[in-house]
């Protein structure tokens, strides 16, 4: 398979800090909001990067569920990532949307959710999601996919097919960004990066060679 001519060329408009604003996060939410109403298939898939205990990086996509000071997704945690982050408490993660040739990373700290908040979204999961999350050991090694669904039919069988509650293995993390770098796919590989870097009185800019 020849992959050297895939993706070859982008055509967009440039990119300036004036176009972001002061608060990263706000573009944040402009650009999500922007690939939402273009169509853009599963818009809030988010890459996340984790480091165990040996140092070694591991990744994975979830699914970005809220923004308010950070990046809000929802997890097991004692699935592989949710280990790592006990350990080391911080994250990379990044938005692509391909066909609007931009991209958002982000590094920064991770915390827990609260309890009152975690139970709010869990709450709003279809049941079967639910009675998943409760069934699943996330991460760990398993005979087959009939044990798996043994399990989520036990689950079931316990709650008379009620809805679970919350797991306490089960919650959400937040990625509170230090950096946030916006990414814009330009010719012949210039691309515009606009990167925000927090500082003691907000946020500061500055434009990366492509």
């Amino acid at each position: 398979m020849n992959l050297q001519r895939i993706g070859d060329e982008y055509d967009t408009s440039g990119l300036e800090p004036g176009d972001i604003g002061a608060d990263p996060i706000v573009g944040v939410k402009r650009w999500l909001e922007s690939a939402v109403s273009d169509g853009v298939p599963q818009p809030n898939a988010l890459a996340v990067a984790t480091v165990g205990a040996d140092g070694r990086p591991s990744l994975r996509t979830v699914l970005l569920k809220e923004i308010d000071h950070g990046f809000v997704f929802y997890t097991n945690t004692l699935s592989r990532k949710g280990r790592e982050l006990s350990i080391h408490p911080f994250a990379a993660a990044s938005l692509t949307w391909v066909t609007l040739h931009r991209q958002i990373r982000a590094e920064g700290t991770v915390e827990r959710v609260d309890d009152a908040r975690a139970d709010q979204y869990f709450a709003t999961r279809p049941i079967g999601a639910r009675n998943a999350a409760a069934a699943s050991p996330q991460s760990e090694v398993i005979t087959d996919r009939a044990w798996l669904e043994r399990r989520v039919a036990a689950v079931t069988s316990e709650t008379d097919g009620a809805p679970p509650p919350r797991p306490s293995h089960w919650t959400g993390y937040r990625i509170v960004p230090d950096v946030v770098e916006f990414w814009q796919g330009r010719r012949d590989r210039l691309h515009d990066r606009i990167v925000y870097r927090r500082a003691t009185d907000g946020w500061s800019t500055e434009r990366l060679a492509p």
